[in-house]
């Protein structure tokens, strides 16, 4: 059986591997509570959407052979925009879909009416402008820039996200969403980009946890009374 000396090592690393590594187990746990008890769709925002979006049909449309300025058709989408059509052509034109005019940017007014289609009628806008770049931690990375970002008047914060380019609705962010896209965060370790599993900082914390539990095992092992008086047989 192991002796004294040898048990109180192992007691030792023990003791300061659950120190060193108890703040993350504490946010590890803290997050995966919180994630257990909410609802994803209300994290997505959904209570605040129009589901499903107000949609507009048309008629009449101008023949994509007549859009000038378009050698060769990969993707094509139909856009509304503050009621009038418009094709979305290999995710870099937007033409009006009635007229064939090339449509440079959507305006501050148009976006407004884009959200409008997208958000419960019930909230009411208190600000809009213009996003042009955003840092690694911001509520709208990864989406596509230039951007209007649009405030309601509500206790949690909420904010609408259109595109600038083809003025298509992106996304809702409010409180809650925050608080999941932190403890996400703090869940993978991931402190640059949030998403990211295979980190070395997650790597190394998962290994030493393991090696704390396993030497919380093992110090049971070699401190158990009947265990030492069964060896001792």
């Amino acid at each position: 059986m192991t002796n004294r000396k040898t048990a109180l090592k192992i007691r030792k690393v023990h003791r300061y591997l659950g120190l060193f590594l108890g703040i993350q187990f504490l946010l590890w746990t803290i997050s995966g509570l919180y994630f257990s008890w909410t609802d994803l769709d209300e994290i997505h925002g959904d209570h605040f959407k129009k589901l499903p979006p107000e949609q507009t049909s048309f008629t009449n449309l101008l023949e994509t052979a007549q859009l000038n300025g378009v050698d060769a058709i990969r993707s094509l989408e139909l856009i509304a925009i503050a009621g009038r059509p418009y094709y979305w052509v290999n995710n870099n034109l937007l033409f009006d879909a009635n007229t064939g005019v090339l449509k440079k940017t959507v305006t501050s007014k148009e976006a407004l009416a884009v959200a409008s289609n997208h958000m419960k009628s019930m909230l009411e806008v208190s600000g809009i402008r213009r996003i042009d770049s955003v840092g690694p931690h911001h509520e709208y990375r990864g989406r596509p820039l230039p951007a209007y970002e649009i405030s309601y008047e509500s206790s949690e914060n909420i904010k609408a996200y259109v595109a600038l380019r083809n003025g298509a609705f992106q996304t809702v962010r409010h409180r809650d969403w925050r608080w999941f896209d932190f403890l996400w965060m703090t869940h993978t370790m991931d402190y640059q980009g949030r998403d990211n599993f295979n980190t070395v900082l997650l790597r190394v914390f998962s290994f030493m946890g393991l090696l704390t539990v396993l030497s919380g095992f093992t110090l049971w092992f070699v401190s158990s009374p009947s265990l030492r008086k069964r060896f001792k047989k």
